[in-house]
Protein backbone atom coordinates (compact mmCIF):
# COMPACT_ATOMS: atom_id res chain seq x y z
CA UNK A 1 0.00 0.00 0.00
CA UNK A 2 1.39 3.25 -0.25
CA UNK A 3 1.73 6.16 2.11
CA UNK A 4 1.79 9.82 2.01
CA UNK A 5 5.56 9.39 3.30
CA UNK A 6 6.10 7.36 0.49
CA UNK A 7 4.99 9.30 -2.37
CA UNK A 8 6.25 12.52 -0.62
CA UNK A 9 10.15 10.92 -1.81
CA UNK A 10 8.77 10.21 -5.03
CA UNK A 11 7.64 13.98 -5.61
CA UNK A 12 11.19 15.23 -4.27
CA UNK A 13 13.30 12.97 -6.57
CA UNK A 14 10.97 13.85 -9.49
CA UNK A 15 9.60 17.27 -9.37
CA UNK A 16 11.51 20.52 -8.32
CA UNK A 17 11.57 22.43 -5.50
CA UNK A 18 10.30 25.69 -7.06
CA UNK A 19 6.76 24.28 -7.49
CA UNK A 20 5.89 23.90 -3.95
CA UNK A 21 3.44 21.90 -1.90
CA UNK A 22 0.83 23.19 1.11
CA UNK A 23 1.01 19.39 3.01
CA UNK A 24 2.62 16.18 2.16
CA UNK A 25 -1.18 14.87 1.89
CA UNK A 26 -1.92 12.93 -1.10
CA UNK A 27 -5.78 12.76 -2.01
CA UNK A 28 -6.94 9.61 -2.86
CA UNK A 29 -10.94 10.32 -3.64
CA UNK A 30 -13.08 13.27 -2.97
CA UNK A 31 -16.73 14.21 -2.45
CA UNK A 32 -18.61 17.72 -1.98
CA UNK A 33 -16.40 19.00 1.04
CA UNK A 34 -14.76 15.96 2.02
CA UNK A 35 -11.40 14.21 0.36
CA UNK A 36 -10.10 10.74 1.57
CA UNK A 37 -6.34 10.79 1.08
CA UNK A 38 -4.58 7.59 0.20
CA UNK A 39 -4.41 6.22 3.86
CA UNK A 40 -7.97 6.50 4.15
CA UNK A 41 -7.92 9.69 6.71
CA UNK A 42 -10.58 12.32 5.87
CA UNK A 43 -10.23 15.56 5.96
CA UNK A 44 -13.19 18.48 5.61
CA UNK A 45 -12.34 20.46 2.67
CA UNK A 46 -12.07 24.52 3.34
CA UNK A 47 -9.51 25.32 0.50
CA UNK A 48 -11.29 24.33 -2.24
CA UNK A 49 -8.64 23.57 -5.03
CA UNK A 50 -7.78 27.29 -3.97
CA UNK A 51 -11.04 28.81 -4.76
CA UNK A 52 -11.97 26.08 -7.26
CA UNK A 53 -14.99 24.30 -6.15
CA UNK A 54 -17.87 26.40 -5.27
CA UNK A 55 -19.51 23.59 -6.71
CA UNK A 56 -17.80 21.42 -4.56
CA UNK A 57 -15.80 17.91 -5.53
CA UNK A 58 -17.93 15.82 -8.32
CA UNK A 59 -21.21 17.61 -8.13
CA UNK A 60 -22.98 15.21 -10.20
CA UNK A 61 -24.37 17.27 -12.56
CA UNK A 62 -20.80 18.39 -13.68
CA UNK A 63 -19.80 14.84 -13.71
CA UNK A 64 -22.72 13.89 -16.14
CA UNK A 65 -22.21 16.97 -18.51
CA UNK A 66 -18.41 15.63 -19.13
CA UNK A 67 -19.43 12.06 -19.26
CA UNK A 68 -21.63 13.06 -22.04
CA UNK A 69 -19.50 15.05 -24.21
CA UNK A 70 -16.50 12.39 -23.88
CA UNK A 71 -18.74 10.18 -25.68
CA UNK A 72 -18.80 12.61 -27.95
CA UNK A 73 -15.32 14.11 -28.94
CA UNK A 74 -12.46 15.94 -26.23
CA UNK A 75 -10.73 17.78 -28.70
CA UNK A 76 -10.60 19.95 -32.42
CA UNK A 77 -8.91 23.16 -31.17
CA UNK A 78 -11.63 25.66 -31.48
CA UNK A 79 -9.39 27.33 -34.04
CA UNK A 80 -9.49 24.70 -36.47
CA UNK A 81 -13.25 23.52 -35.93
CA UNK A 82 -15.42 25.38 -33.34
CA UNK A 83 -18.34 23.44 -31.27
CA UNK A 84 -21.42 24.26 -29.51
CA UNK A 85 -20.55 24.09 -25.76
CA UNK A 86 -17.67 27.01 -26.71
CA UNK A 87 -20.37 29.26 -28.31
CA UNK A 88 -23.02 28.31 -25.93
CA UNK A 89 -20.60 29.20 -23.05
CA UNK A 90 -19.94 32.52 -24.19
CA UNK A 91 -23.52 33.74 -24.53
CA UNK A 92 -24.03 32.35 -21.03
CA UNK A 93 -20.97 34.60 -20.32
CA UNK A 94 -21.93 37.48 -22.17
CA UNK A 95 -25.61 37.42 -20.96
CA UNK A 96 -24.07 37.52 -17.20
CA UNK A 97 -21.44 40.18 -17.59
CA UNK A 98 -21.27 42.50 -15.05
CA UNK A 99 -21.77 45.60 -17.21
CA UNK A 100 -24.88 47.45 -19.21
CA UNK A 101 -22.59 47.52 -22.32
CA UNK A 102 -22.81 44.59 -24.92
CA UNK A 103 -20.68 41.70 -24.41
CA UNK A 104 -18.54 39.07 -26.38
CA UNK A 105 -16.03 36.45 -24.74
CA UNK A 106 -12.98 34.58 -25.37
CA UNK A 107 -12.00 30.97 -23.51
CA UNK A 108 -8.46 30.07 -22.14
CA UNK A 109 -7.34 27.69 -19.83
CA UNK A 110 -5.66 29.12 -17.13
CA UNK A 111 -6.17 32.46 -14.57
CA UNK A 112 -3.07 33.77 -15.94
CA UNK A 113 -3.78 33.29 -18.87
CA UNK A 114 -7.10 35.30 -19.03
CA UNK A 115 -4.75 38.48 -17.35
CA UNK A 116 -2.64 38.06 -19.82
CA UNK A 117 -5.12 37.97 -23.04
CA UNK A 118 -6.97 40.92 -21.11
CA UNK A 119 -3.78 42.82 -20.96
CA UNK A 120 -3.20 42.57 -24.89
CA UNK A 121 -6.99 43.44 -25.50
CA UNK A 122 -6.73 46.31 -23.69
CA UNK A 123 -3.59 47.21 -25.10
CA UNK A 124 -4.96 46.70 -28.66
CA UNK A 125 -7.94 48.71 -28.10
CA UNK A 126 -6.09 51.79 -26.80
CA UNK A 127 -2.71 51.21 -28.89
CA UNK A 128 -1.12 52.58 -25.41
CA UNK A 129 1.57 50.19 -23.53
CA UNK A 130 1.05 50.89 -19.59
CA UNK A 131 -0.53 48.83 -16.72
CA UNK A 132 -1.47 49.93 -13.32
CA UNK A 133 -1.89 46.95 -10.85
CA UNK A 134 -2.05 46.92 -7.11
CA UNK A 135 0.74 46.26 -4.26
CA UNK A 136 -0.44 42.58 -2.82
CA UNK A 137 -2.34 42.12 -5.78
CA UNK A 138 -1.76 38.40 -7.55
CA UNK A 139 -2.55 37.69 -10.89
CA UNK A 140 -0.32 34.83 -11.77
CA UNK A 141 3.09 33.44 -12.16
CA UNK A 142 3.68 33.75 -16.53
CA UNK A 143 6.68 36.16 -16.82
CA UNK A 144 3.59 39.04 -17.74
CA UNK A 145 1.40 38.59 -14.71
CA UNK A 146 4.11 38.00 -12.24
CA UNK A 147 5.30 41.51 -13.10
CA UNK A 148 1.25 42.46 -12.50
CA UNK A 149 1.77 40.52 -9.14
CA UNK A 150 2.50 43.17 -5.94
CA UNK A 151 4.62 40.85 -4.09
CA UNK A 152 7.84 39.69 -4.40
CA UNK A 153 8.27 36.35 -2.47
CA UNK A 154 8.20 34.03 -3.68
CA UNK A 155 6.59 35.05 -6.63
CA UNK A 156 9.47 37.14 -8.47
CA UNK A 157 12.99 36.18 -6.47
CA UNK A 158 15.29 34.43 -9.24
CA UNK A 159 13.49 35.76 -12.07
CA UNK A 160 14.79 38.75 -13.36
CA UNK A 161 13.65 42.23 -14.61
CA UNK A 162 9.96 42.59 -14.72
CA UNK A 163 8.56 44.01 -18.26
CA UNK A 164 8.61 47.48 -18.78
CA UNK A 165 5.19 49.76 -18.07
CA UNK A 166 3.82 48.01 -15.77
CA UNK A 167 2.93 50.15 -12.16
CA UNK A 168 1.95 49.54 -8.88
CA UNK A 169 -0.54 51.30 -6.38
CA UNK A 170 -0.77 50.70 -2.94
CA UNK A 171 -4.09 48.72 -2.17
CA UNK A 172 -5.52 50.61 0.91
CA UNK A 173 -6.41 48.64 3.75
CA UNK A 174 -6.43 49.63 7.62
CA UNK A 175 -4.01 47.14 8.48
CA UNK A 176 -1.32 48.38 6.01
CA UNK A 177 -2.07 52.16 7.52
CA UNK A 178 -3.17 52.25 3.89
CA UNK A 179 -6.32 54.70 3.26
CA UNK A 180 -8.52 55.49 -0.06
CA UNK A 181 -7.41 58.71 -0.01
CA UNK A 182 -3.72 57.87 0.23
CA UNK A 183 -4.16 55.01 -2.91
CA UNK A 184 -5.84 57.75 -4.90
CA UNK A 185 -2.93 60.28 -3.93
CA UNK A 186 -0.50 57.94 -5.17
CA UNK A 187 -2.33 57.46 -8.30
CA UNK A 188 -1.98 61.45 -9.10
CA UNK A 189 1.37 60.90 -7.84
CA UNK A 190 1.94 58.58 -10.66
CA UNK A 191 0.50 60.49 -13.53
CA UNK A 192 2.67 63.36 -12.77
CA UNK A 193 6.17 61.35 -11.92
CA UNK A 194 5.98 58.12 -13.70
CA UNK A 195 3.31 57.71 -16.70
CA UNK A 196 1.03 60.16 -18.30
CA UNK A 197 -2.69 58.65 -18.34
CA UNK A 198 -2.89 59.07 -22.28
CA UNK A 199 0.23 55.92 -21.96
CA UNK A 200 -2.23 54.00 -19.88
CA UNK A 201 -4.02 51.09 -21.45
CA UNK A 202 -5.93 49.46 -18.45
CA UNK A 203 -5.81 49.68 -14.74
CA UNK A 204 -6.53 45.80 -13.03
CA UNK A 205 -7.96 45.26 -9.64
CA UNK A 206 -8.86 42.20 -8.00
CA UNK A 207 -12.80 43.21 -6.10
CA UNK A 208 -11.12 41.26 -3.35
CA UNK A 209 -7.61 40.23 -3.18
CA UNK A 210 -6.86 37.27 -2.85
CA UNK A 211 -3.37 36.28 -2.29
CA UNK A 212 -2.96 39.98 -1.08
CA UNK A 213 -5.43 38.68 2.08
CA UNK A 214 -9.05 38.89 1.19
CA UNK A 215 -8.93 43.23 1.28
CA UNK A 216 -11.97 43.68 -0.47
CA UNK A 217 -11.50 46.71 -2.72
CA UNK A 218 -13.18 50.04 -1.26
CA UNK A 219 -16.15 51.26 -3.34
CA UNK A 220 -15.06 54.77 -3.27
CA UNK A 221 -12.02 53.41 -4.60
CA UNK A 222 -13.58 51.64 -7.44
CA UNK A 223 -15.85 54.62 -8.63
CA UNK A 224 -12.84 56.60 -8.54
CA UNK A 225 -11.00 54.18 -10.88
CA UNK A 226 -13.99 54.50 -13.01
CA UNK A 227 -14.22 58.26 -13.20
CA UNK A 228 -10.86 58.36 -13.92
CA UNK A 229 -10.66 55.44 -16.85
CA UNK A 230 -13.62 57.10 -18.05
CA UNK A 231 -11.54 60.52 -17.67
CA UNK A 232 -8.47 59.22 -19.95
CA UNK A 233 -9.76 56.30 -22.18
CA UNK A 234 -8.51 53.53 -19.73
CA UNK A 235 -9.60 49.92 -20.19
CA UNK A 236 -10.90 48.96 -15.92
CA UNK A 237 -10.29 45.41 -15.80
CA UNK A 238 -11.49 43.43 -12.88
CA UNK A 239 -9.91 40.44 -12.28
CA UNK A 240 -12.71 37.92 -11.01
CA UNK A 241 -10.41 34.70 -11.07
CA UNK A 242 -11.27 34.28 -7.16
CA UNK A 243 -14.11 35.95 -6.67
CA UNK A 244 -16.57 35.13 -9.26
CA UNK A 245 -19.55 32.79 -9.62
CA UNK A 246 -20.87 32.87 -6.50
CA UNK A 247 -18.46 33.39 -3.94
CA UNK A 248 -19.13 36.87 -2.61
CA UNK A 249 -22.98 36.44 -2.86
CA UNK A 250 -23.01 38.22 -6.42
CA UNK A 251 -21.41 36.42 -9.65
CA UNK A 252 -18.73 38.49 -9.67
CA UNK A 253 -17.41 40.54 -6.53
CA UNK A 254 -17.41 43.90 -8.64
CA UNK A 255 -21.16 43.58 -8.16
CA UNK A 256 -21.23 44.57 -4.50
CA UNK A 257 -19.62 48.30 -5.51
CA UNK A 258 -22.06 49.56 -8.77
CA UNK A 259 -19.09 49.86 -10.80
CA UNK A 260 -18.77 48.43 -14.05
CA UNK A 261 -16.07 47.77 -15.47
CA UNK A 262 -14.45 47.06 -19.01
CA UNK A 263 -12.82 43.64 -18.69
CA UNK A 264 -13.62 40.36 -16.88
CA UNK A 265 -10.80 37.98 -15.92
CA UNK A 266 -12.68 34.57 -15.04
CA UNK A 267 -11.25 31.06 -14.11
CA UNK A 268 -11.09 29.16 -10.84
CA UNK A 269 -14.71 27.79 -10.10
CA UNK A 270 -16.02 28.55 -13.48
CA UNK A 271 -16.19 24.66 -14.62
CA UNK A 272 -16.22 22.38 -11.48
CA UNK A 273 -12.15 21.81 -11.07
CA UNK A 274 -11.91 21.72 -15.03
CA UNK A 275 -9.07 23.95 -16.23
CA UNK A 276 -10.93 26.83 -17.95
CA UNK A 277 -10.62 30.18 -17.99
CA UNK A 278 -11.83 33.01 -20.34
CA UNK A 279 -12.10 36.99 -20.51
CA UNK A 280 -15.23 38.36 -20.82
CA UNK A 281 -15.50 42.23 -22.22
CA UNK A 282 -17.18 44.88 -23.77
CA UNK A 283 -17.67 43.86 -27.65
CA UNK A 284 -16.14 46.67 -28.97
CA UNK A 285 -13.30 46.43 -27.11
CA UNK A 286 -12.99 42.75 -27.56
CA UNK A 287 -12.95 42.94 -31.34
CA UNK A 288 -9.86 45.15 -30.70
CA UNK A 289 -7.75 42.40 -31.41
CA UNK A 290 -6.66 40.80 -35.26
CA UNK A 291 -8.04 37.35 -35.98
CA UNK A 292 -5.18 34.97 -34.86
CA UNK A 293 -4.27 37.70 -32.13
CA UNK A 294 -5.87 35.81 -29.27
CA UNK A 295 -6.54 31.85 -28.98
CA UNK A 296 -4.61 28.88 -27.85
CA UNK A 297 -4.21 25.59 -28.75
CA UNK A 298 -6.35 23.84 -25.81
CA UNK A 299 -8.05 27.25 -24.75
CA UNK A 300 -11.48 26.41 -23.91
CA UNK A 301 -11.51 22.81 -24.06
CA UNK A 302 -14.84 21.59 -25.18
CA UNK A 303 -14.89 18.99 -21.74
CA UNK A 304 -14.65 21.96 -19.42
CA UNK A 305 -16.78 24.03 -21.51
CA UNK A 306 -19.46 21.41 -20.73
CA UNK A 307 -18.29 20.96 -17.34
CA UNK A 308 -18.51 25.17 -16.94
CA UNK A 309 -22.56 25.38 -18.62
CA UNK A 310 -23.43 22.67 -15.79
CA UNK A 311 -21.61 25.18 -13.11
CA UNK A 312 -23.72 27.75 -14.08
CA UNK A 313 -26.54 26.17 -14.08
CA UNK A 314 -25.80 24.67 -10.89
CA UNK A 315 -25.14 27.84 -9.16
CA UNK A 316 -28.98 28.98 -10.40
CA UNK A 317 -30.80 26.16 -9.64
CA UNK A 318 -28.88 25.83 -6.15
CA UNK A 319 -29.21 29.21 -5.29
CA UNK A 320 -25.55 29.28 -4.55
CA UNK A 321 -25.61 33.56 -4.52
CA UNK A 322 -28.14 33.21 -1.32
CA UNK A 323 -26.61 30.10 -0.14
CA UNK A 324 -23.06 32.13 0.19
CA UNK A 325 -24.55 34.82 1.84
CA UNK A 326 -25.96 32.39 4.80
CA UNK A 327 -22.40 30.27 4.65
CA UNK A 328 -21.20 33.54 5.41
CA UNK A 329 -23.05 34.42 8.23
CA UNK A 330 -22.71 31.22 9.87
CA UNK A 331 -18.38 31.21 9.16
CA UNK A 332 -18.92 35.15 10.68
CA UNK A 333 -21.07 34.01 14.15
CA UNK A 334 -18.51 30.91 14.92
CA UNK A 335 -15.01 32.94 14.37
CA UNK A 336 -17.30 35.83 16.23
CA UNK A 337 -17.78 33.11 18.98
CA UNK A 338 -13.75 32.20 19.15
CA UNK A 339 -12.92 35.88 19.38
CA UNK A 340 -14.54 35.88 23.12
CA UNK A 341 -12.55 32.94 23.87
CA UNK A 342 -9.99 33.32 26.33
CA UNK A 343 -8.25 29.87 25.57
CA UNK A 344 -7.60 30.44 21.41
CA UNK A 345 -5.42 32.49 20.20
CA UNK A 346 -6.43 36.03 19.03
CA UNK A 347 -7.77 36.59 16.13
CA UNK A 348 -8.96 40.00 14.83
CA UNK A 349 -10.55 41.62 11.03
CA UNK A 350 -13.06 39.27 10.30
CA UNK A 351 -13.77 40.10 7.17
CA UNK A 352 -15.18 39.24 3.13
CA UNK A 353 -18.33 39.54 1.21
CA UNK A 354 -20.53 36.42 1.18
CA UNK A 355 -18.67 33.12 1.85
CA UNK A 356 -15.38 34.93 0.62
CA UNK A 357 -14.32 35.02 4.38
CA UNK A 358 -10.73 35.52 6.30
CA UNK A 359 -9.50 36.51 9.43
CA UNK A 360 -6.29 37.42 10.97
CA UNK A 361 -4.35 35.87 13.85
CA UNK A 362 -2.03 38.27 16.00
CA UNK A 363 0.00 38.03 19.29
CA UNK A 364 -1.32 39.52 22.55
CA UNK A 365 -0.16 42.87 21.24
CA UNK A 366 -2.34 43.13 18.32
CA UNK A 367 0.97 41.97 15.34
CA UNK A 368 0.72 39.73 13.05
CA UNK A 369 1.53 36.47 13.90
CA UNK A 370 2.79 33.86 11.07
CA UNK A 371 4.30 31.29 13.22
CA UNK A 372 1.17 31.20 15.26
CA UNK A 373 -0.63 30.83 12.11
CA UNK A 374 1.46 27.67 10.66
CA UNK A 375 0.82 26.12 14.05
CA UNK A 376 -2.96 26.36 13.38
CA UNK A 377 -3.06 25.02 10.07
CA UNK A 378 -0.75 22.21 11.22
CA UNK A 379 -3.60 21.65 14.06
CA UNK A 380 -6.20 21.97 11.59
CA UNK A 381 -4.05 19.45 9.38
CA UNK A 382 -3.90 16.50 12.18
CA UNK A 383 -7.44 16.96 13.45
CA UNK A 384 -8.80 16.49 9.68
CA UNK A 385 -9.55 20.23 8.19
CA UNK A 386 -7.91 21.59 5.15
CA UNK A 387 -7.09 25.05 5.59
CA UNK A 388 -5.06 28.03 3.65
CA UNK A 389 -3.13 31.29 4.73
CA UNK A 390 -2.14 34.02 2.78
CA UNK A 391 -1.79 37.59 3.40
CA UNK A 392 1.36 39.93 3.38
CA UNK A 393 2.78 39.08 6.31
CA UNK A 394 1.66 35.18 6.46
CA UNK A 395 -0.89 35.60 9.18
CA UNK A 396 -4.70 35.25 7.36
CA UNK A 397 -6.49 32.22 7.26
CA UNK A 398 -9.09 31.94 4.53
CA UNK A 399 -12.13 30.30 4.59
CA UNK A 400 -12.80 29.08 0.90
CA UNK A 401 -15.22 25.49 1.69
CA UNK A 402 -17.69 24.76 -1.11
CA UNK A 403 -20.82 26.63 -1.60
CA UNK A 404 -22.69 23.07 -1.90
CA UNK A 405 -21.08 21.85 1.66
CA UNK A 406 -23.46 20.66 3.87
CA UNK A 407 -24.63 22.28 6.93
CA UNK A 408 -23.23 19.66 9.31
CA UNK A 409 -20.32 19.31 7.51
CA UNK A 410 -19.46 23.01 7.78
CA UNK A 411 -20.15 23.06 11.83
CA UNK A 412 -17.77 20.08 11.83
CA UNK A 413 -15.76 22.01 10.23
CA UNK A 414 -15.61 24.86 11.94
CA UNK A 415 -15.26 23.01 15.39
CA UNK A 416 -11.87 21.72 14.29
CA UNK A 417 -10.83 25.34 13.09
CA UNK A 418 -11.82 26.53 16.78
CA UNK A 419 -10.41 23.31 18.33
CA UNK A 420 -7.17 23.84 16.48
CA UNK A 421 -6.82 28.24 17.29
CA UNK A 422 -6.89 26.16 21.12
CA UNK A 423 -4.54 23.91 20.21
CA UNK A 424 -2.05 26.14 18.79
CA UNK A 425 -2.42 28.69 21.89
CA UNK A 426 -1.13 25.84 24.01
CA UNK A 427 2.04 25.01 21.81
Amino acid sequence: MQSNASLQARRIAAIPRGLANAFPIYASRAENAEIWDIEGKRYIDFAGGIAVLNTGHRHPKVLKAVHDQLDRFTHTAFQILPYQPYVALCERLNALAPFSAPAKSILLSTGAEAVENAIKIARAATGRPGIIAFSGGFHGRTTLTMALTGKVAPYKVKFGVAPPAIYHLPFPAQSHGVSTADTIKALETLFRADIAPTDVAAIIIEPVQGEGGFLPAPAELLKTLRKTCDIHGIILIADEVQTGFARTGKMFGIEHSGVEPDLVTVAKSLAGGFPLSGVIGKANIMDAAEPGGLGGTYAGSPIACAAALAVLDIIAEENLLLRAEDLGGIIRKSLGDIVIRKDALPITAIRGPGAMIAFDIVDRQGKPDAAATKRVIAAALDDGLVLLSCGIHGNTIRVLNPLTISDAVLAEGLDKLANALVAANLE
